[in-house]
């Protein structure tokens, strides 16, 4: 379809970037004065843990709903994630080269890369999950996609691209707000969910997002006989 095509642009400026492995050591050596004498004590930095709340659903229905969230939020997250990852050390490359005529010449070089090796893959996407993708992009990159095209393009480019975007109701304008947007939160939650699992590998989004108060906010009532568990 082509809104995937609009989405691929933004890809097509971030596949090639290559990201320096950095090794990071969480060990922190603090010093203890005991008589004189500094004694060296080794502490790790842990990870904080969310605890998460049991699922529960109203009806049939809803968990149906989740479910299928659930698969489409696990299949676009790997591409929200390398947007992240690459995005950063692209703006430094193309912040190296001189000439419009160089940055010019590497974005196409880039752009037919991704036509050959990579549209394909992003037009099997469905309308709905384009539409996840668009605000996981903006939850890993703290910008929307639309953003993104605009300052790797051009501000026309970005506007032409959503406005036909819209058509397929897919606005590449959209944010991430799982506080104000109950499928935003049950995307999060399905997140942290496959990062505490290991299904996913973390990634911390480039905003901080308060996740307990989106489950205070959006969380079902106490459970009933009915109640559905997963």
């Amino acid at each position: 379809m082509k809104y995937c095509t609009y989405i691929a642009l933004f890809f097509s400026l971030i596949l090639n970037a290559q990201i320096d492995p950095v090794e990071q050591d969480s060990t922190v050596v603090h010093y203890m004065i005991i008589e004189g004498d500094s004694i060296p004590v080794t502490s790790v930095d842990l990870n904080e843990v969310l605890v998460l709340p049991p699922l529960k659903f109203s009806d049939r229905k809803s968990r149906i709903r989740y479910i299928i969230l659930r698969r489409k939020t696990l299949k676009v997250y790997p591409y929200a994630k390398l947007a992240a990852e690459r995005l950063e050390t692209l703006q430094a490359r193309l912040e190296g080269l001189e000439s419009k005529r160089d940055k010019k010449r590497y974005a196409k070089i880039i752009q037919n890369y991704i036509q050959d090796e990579f549209s394909a893959e992003l037009k099997k996407l469905t309308k709905t999950e384009g539409q996840i993708l668009v605000k996981l992009i903006h939850r890993q990159t703290g910008r929307t996609t639309f953003e993104l095209i605009k300052e790797l393009r051009n501000g026309w480019r970005a506007f032409w691209f959503n406005s036909t975007a819209s058509l397929f109701d897919i606005s590449l304008k959209r944010e991430f707000a799982p506080i104000d947007v109950e499928e935003d939160y049950l995307i999060e939650d399905i997140l942290q969910r496959a990062f505490q699992s290991e299904r996913l590998k973390r990634q911390d989004p480039a905003f901080e997002i308060d996740f307990y108060s989106c489950v205070s906010k959006w969380a079902a009532p106490k459970a009933t006989t009915s109640d559905k568990h997963y």
